[in-house]
Protein backbone atom coordinates (compact mmCIF):
# COMPACT_ATOMS: atom_id res chain seq x y z
CA UNK A 1 0.00 0.00 0.00
CA UNK A 2 1.39 3.43 -0.90
CA UNK A 3 1.71 6.14 1.73
CA UNK A 4 -0.99 8.82 1.52
CA UNK A 5 0.40 12.38 1.68
CA UNK A 6 -2.69 13.37 3.69
CA UNK A 7 -1.86 11.01 6.58
CA UNK A 8 -1.33 12.81 9.89
CA UNK A 9 1.76 10.72 10.57
CA UNK A 10 0.16 8.02 12.71
CA UNK A 11 0.21 5.52 9.87
CA UNK A 12 -3.38 4.55 10.63
CA UNK A 13 -5.25 7.06 8.46
CA UNK A 14 -8.08 5.74 6.32
CA UNK A 15 -9.18 8.69 4.20
CA UNK A 16 -12.22 8.54 1.91
CA UNK A 17 -12.68 10.33 -1.43
CA UNK A 18 -14.12 13.44 0.27
CA UNK A 19 -11.03 13.77 2.52
CA UNK A 20 -12.66 12.54 5.74
CA UNK A 21 -10.55 10.27 7.95
CA UNK A 22 -12.01 7.60 10.26
CA UNK A 23 -10.61 9.57 13.25
CA UNK A 24 -12.82 12.59 12.50
CA UNK A 25 -10.25 14.85 10.84
CA UNK A 26 -10.81 16.42 7.41
CA UNK A 27 -8.27 17.19 4.66
CA UNK A 28 -8.43 20.97 4.00
CA UNK A 29 -6.26 20.91 0.89
CA UNK A 30 -3.01 21.42 2.80
CA UNK A 31 -3.27 19.44 6.04
CA UNK A 32 -5.56 17.32 8.19
CA UNK A 33 -7.69 19.47 10.54
CA UNK A 34 -10.45 18.88 13.06
CA UNK A 35 -13.93 19.25 11.60
CA UNK A 36 -15.87 22.20 13.04
CA UNK A 37 -18.48 21.30 15.63
CA UNK A 38 -22.09 21.25 14.54
CA UNK A 39 -24.03 24.32 15.67
CA UNK A 40 -26.68 23.62 18.30
CA UNK A 41 -30.21 24.85 17.62
CA UNK A 42 -31.24 28.07 19.34
CA UNK A 43 -33.16 27.49 22.58
CA UNK A 44 -36.84 28.46 22.79
CA UNK A 45 -37.53 32.03 23.90
CA UNK A 46 -39.39 30.84 27.00
CA UNK A 47 -38.63 27.50 28.65
CA UNK A 48 -41.58 25.18 29.20
CA UNK A 49 -42.47 24.89 32.87
CA UNK A 50 -44.58 22.00 34.12
CA UNK A 51 -46.09 22.24 37.60
CA UNK A 52 -45.70 19.08 39.70
CA UNK A 53 -48.87 17.21 40.65
CA UNK A 54 -49.98 17.81 44.23
CA UNK A 55 -51.77 15.36 46.51
CA UNK A 56 -55.50 15.68 45.94
CA UNK A 57 -55.18 16.56 42.25
CA UNK A 58 -57.28 14.59 39.73
CA UNK A 59 -54.37 12.41 38.70
CA UNK A 60 -53.83 11.33 42.33
CA UNK A 61 -57.45 10.15 42.60
CA UNK A 62 -57.20 8.04 39.45
CA UNK A 63 -54.18 6.11 40.75
CA UNK A 64 -55.90 5.27 44.02
CA UNK A 65 -59.15 3.98 42.43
Amino acid sequence: MKDDERCCGSGTCIIDASGSCWCGQQWDGEKMVQKPLAKLPEPDAEPTHIEPALPGDDCDEQTQA
